[in-house]
This record gives structure tokens, C-alpha cells and sequence, in this order.
């Protein structure tokens, strides 16, 4: 298990753009490593899957929510898996979380009980 701490949640009006970012809180943590995945929980509401990105090879998904506006990506120089969230609604407010698992394989995971490291998530708000 890794130490994740999220970045990049803010109060933001609707149509605006938003980029979180997933590091590691501890050195020694390789980012490279991992499949990563981006979850977000609304109040009230349950955790949902929103992209994932698969330890190799670069493969990513999306909930349906978030294709065509949001892309999720590695940055290997600041050993960083960002989310950039275009477009923006009011319905994604939400807690966004990041969540990583080790994996050198293609495959990338939609599902929370795959993961067994988290951060403690970061606020993002959307006005309408």
C-alpha cells in the first residue's frame, strides 16, 4: 500500500475547468507502478466511479458521467496521475478521490474494492 494525497479541488462556476492531481505523501512511492483509479462521492450519495488508467500501457476508462470530459493521464516527471474535469456541472460536486493498486499489467480497474490505497480526497465544487 502507498500514501495518496490528492490536489486541485476548488469551488468552480459551471462550464468552468478543474485538474486534480494523485501523488504519493510518502518518498519512495512510484507512481509508475500503479493502476490508478479516480472515485468521487456526492452528499448524500455513494462513492462512484469516474476514470481509471491501468499500471502499463496507458489504458484508460471513464464512467459515462465523465466521457468526453474528462481525461485522465500521468504526468512520469512529477510522478502525479491528474484528472483534468472540462466542462464542468453542477452534478459532479462531489469529495474526488484517488485510489491505486499495484500493477504492471494493461488492465485498469472500475471497481473501489480492486484498490487498497486512497487519499483523503479533495473538494470540488460546482456553481451553477
Amino acid at each position: 500500500q502507498v500514501q495518496l494525497v490528492e490536489s486541485g479541488g476548488q469551488l468552480v462556476q459551471a462550464g468552468g475547468s478543474l485538474r486534480l492531481s494523485c501523488g504519493c505523501a510518502a518518498s519512495g512511492c512510484i507512481l509508475g507502478g500503479y493502476a490508478v483509479g479516480w472515485f468521487r462521492q456526492a452528499p448524500r450519495g455513494e462513492r462512484e466511479f469516474v476514470a481509471a488508467i491501468s499500471g502499463s500501457g496507458g489504458r484508460t476508462e471513464y464512467a459515462d458521467s465523465a466521457k468526453g470530459r474528462f481525461i485522465i493521464s500521468r504526468d512520469h516527471a512529477k510522478n502525479t496521475v491528474n484528472l483534468q474535469m472540462n466542462n464542468l456541472k453542477p452534478e459532479d460536486t462531489a469529495v474526488y478521490y484517488c485510489a491505486a493498486v499495484e500493477s504492471y499489467s494493461i488492465l485498469y480497474y472500475t471497481s473501489d474494492r480492486f484498490y487498497n490505497s486512497w487519499g483523503l480526497g479533495t473538494q470540488v465544487t460546482v456553481t451553477s
